[in-house]
């Protein structure tokens, strides 16, 4: 197995599920590397997803930590098993990680939901509207890098347009599709575009209207991906600007609740589209 010095966040996931299996069976490092022949440090670097490992080493690993639920068994070796680098790997050296983790975890996404208060979704977004908003960065971003948040950007739509694309469940407020980033013009391309994307199967776009008043979580915009078992989604909230993933349970719970008290008061796909080409109009 080669050491890997930057692991993706597939990589961190898969690690940290391997030591959730073996903290869940009352195992040391020590422990653990005793029963599989290997040496502690082998076990930290792996579970910290600096240590490649195979299919194989993960059902050993899973055997011996006394795992029995042979779906969760399937879907880690699977993860192992995945060699193809993702098209967000041409940026690693130019973007922040997690940027990259984020095009990641949209891309082994099963299905998406999410929610945004002031931004248009990022994989909605045309690159006018990126550009305004990327502009606005204080302190104006290196030209570089400012050229590859836009590409990365624009990008992101590719996971909605791949084989076997998850369904994507947008809820977004009112306020995000009325201030005029990058001026009307570009406002007015930007809602025709998501109106574009509203109209593909397995995109859902749905409002929260000013007249809702109060909701859940109402400060606050996050990505809900789930995984290909339950124990697997993730959640990505945005922290002025800065990423943070989370996976427990609790966690996981309450998120799930939030959206779905969201989805209750959204408008419908239908209203929701109303709504757009109203704004449109007075653009």
């Amino acid at each position: 197995m080669a050491p890997r010095s930057n692991p993706t966040a597939r990589q961190q996931r898969l690690g940290a599920e391997l030591r959730k299996l073996r903290e869940g069976a009352g195992l040391s490092t020590e422990q653990a590397a005793a029963v599989l022949a290997t040496n502690r440090t082998v076990i930290t670097s792996t579970e910290a997803g600096r240590h490649g490992v195979s299919p194989e080493r993960v059902r050993r690993m899973a055997y011996h930590y006394d795992c029995t639920d042979r779906e969760l068994v399937d879907v880690l070796a699977g993860m192992a098993a995945e060699r193809t680098k993702g098209w967000w790997e041409e940026f690693r050296n130019f973007l922040p990680p997690t940027f990259l983790d984020i095009a990641e975890l949209e891309w082994f996404a099963q299905r998406l939901r999410m929610t945004t208060l002031a931004h248009i979704p990022g994989p909605f977004q045309t690159e006018p509207f990126a550009r305004a908003l990327f502009e606005a960065a204080i302190p104006p971003l290196p030209e570089e890098e400012f050229e590859a948040r836009v590409s990365h950007r624009i990008q992101r739509h590719r996971a909605l347009d791949r084989p076997g694309a998850p369904t994507y469940t947008a809820i977004v407020h009112e306020a995000a599709l009325r201030i005029e980033v990058g001026g009307r013009a570009v406002l007015r391309r930007q809602l025709a575009h998501i109106l574009e994307m509203a109209a593909r199967e397995n995109v859902v776009v749905r409002a929260i209207p000013f007249s809702a008043g109060a909701f859940p979580g109402s400060g606050q915009s996050f990505l809900y991906a789930h995984g290909h078992v339950p124990s697997l989604d993730t959640i990505q909230l945005d922290r002025t600007g800065v990423a943070e993933f989370l996976h427990t349970n609790t966690q996981l719970r309450k998120f799930s609740l939030q959206l779905d008290q969201l989805e209750r008061i959204a408008l419908t796909e239908p209203r929701t589209r109303d709504l757009i080409r109203s704004l449109m109009q007075h653009l």
